[in-house]
């Protein structure tokens, strides 16, 4: 019985240490463009929302939906624009 504790517990501590170094790891600018990318349509998995709400830059967010919305509406003018001369 000790010996299942002790894998129980070695198995809760090196799960516990890859969430820390998870967290404590600084964020790179396409985990960034990931959580805007996904935030845009709503979809978003708990863990995931509240491990970026720890780790996010703010200056990436920003900066990163800035271009993302500057996209979709460059998309959207462009369909529009062919559709409309298409006739």
């Amino acid at each position: 019985m000790g010996a299942e504790n002790d894998e129980g517990g070695r198995a809760r501590d090196v799960e516990a240490d890859a969430e820390r170094s998870a967290t404590d790891r600084p964020i790179r600018f396409s985990e960034s463009f990931r959580a805007v990318f996904w935030s845009f349509f709503g979809v978003r998995k708990r863990r995931d929302l509240e491990r970026d709400a720890a780790r996010l830059n703010p200056v990436h967010v920003v900066i990163t939906a800035f271009v993302m919305m500057a996209l979709f509406i460059a998309i959207l003018v462009t369909v529009v624009h062919f559709v409309v001369s298409a006739k």
